[in-house]
């Protein structure tokens, strides 16, 4: 089985490499809807995603650590891990089909509001009132992007509410395997589970590319998510996790930057209030866990 890899103390570099990981997960969502409207199916696109994840990972983690970077230490919550993460991919990208990449960014930016309730029930944590404040507020952030009570509202919302919820399990379920699994293996299992489960489902309706640039972005998604998963990791061996939570939230300008240069969809006043709100709440959430950590 594979071994975790020593942390080091390099903050700057893991601030930056941090970013680039995000910059990768913006990539993704980007590649997805360009695929789903040149006509390629959702669930080829997410088999793409992971499909070419899975290879990659293969060929940097076989030859440094052998097979045994394939064997896990709690396999059925491994799965259940997985299992999580493709849902959640499989309901963003089919959410992009309808919605900019703004809208279903934004709303994914109350994982770590949904995980802190989640961990209540699922993990035992104890939640103060303040944070509780803070995941209700949070939640009127998503109420202020997906307006349930006005015209702007599309069903494809609930999609992306059910991918937040799929991911946040997902980030549960990382929770429980910390110090279980070595990063090889959680990689190699999440990609690899997922385009295995897929292939059957996607071959009947196989649907290949019709341009030279749709088949870049094609072969190119699944080095997206490998690369971003990647750059994630080493950031959070180089800094610790409270100082890069915060990264996550510069999505927003990437994601409002690629859906106006890409796709020529502007953000709506109410998207960028919703935006606003989330992210005064988690990084409220984050400052809270910060506190309690240096009191422990």
């Amino acid at each position: 089985m594979g071994e975790a890899i020593p942390r080091e103390d390099r903050a700057s570099a893991g601030l930056l490499t941090m970013c680039l990981a995000v910059s990768f997960f913006t990539c993704i969502d980007t590649s997805a809807k360009w695929l789903i409207l040149a006509g390629v199916p959702a669930l080829q696109v997410v088999f793409a995603r992971y499909a070419g994840h899975a290879l990659l990972a293969l060929a940097l983690y076989l030859p440094q650590e052998g097979r045994g970077a394939l064997r896990s230490n709690s396999p059925g919550k491994q799965v259940m891990r997985s299992a999580f993460l493709a849902g959640s991919t499989i309901c963003n990208f089919t959410a992009l089909q309808f919605l900019p990449i703004t809208v279903t960014t934004t709303i994914m930016f109350s994982g770590p509001i949904v995980v802190t309730l989640l961990a209540i029930p699922i993990l035992g944590e104890r939640v103060g009132i303040r944070r509780i404040a803070a995941v209700c507020t949070g939640f009127l952030g998503v109420l202020i992007v997906i307006q349930p009570w006005g015209a702007e509202f599309h069903p494809a919302m609930l999609l992306s509410l059910a991918a937040l919820t799929f991911a946040s399990l997902y980030f549960i379920m990382t929770r429980m395997l910390a110090g279980v699994e070595a990063n090889a293996t959680q990689q190699l299992w999440s990609s690899g589970l997922a385009a295995a489960v897929l292939f059957p489902f996607v071959i009947p309706g196989w649907t290949w590319p019709d341009s030279p640039l749709t088949w870049m972005v094609f072969c190119g998604i699944g080095g997206f998510g490998a690369a971003g998963h990647i750059c994630a990791t080493i950031a959070h061996r180089w800094a610790d996790a409270s100082l890069l939570a915060p990264m996550v939230y510069i999505q927003v300008f990437l994601a409002a930057f690629a859906s106006i240069v890409v796709f020529g969809e502007w953000p709506t006043v109410w998207t960028l209030a919703g935006a606003a709100v989330i992210i005064a709440a988690g990084l409220y959430i984050w400052q809270r866990e910060r506190q309690q950590a240096g009191a422990a």
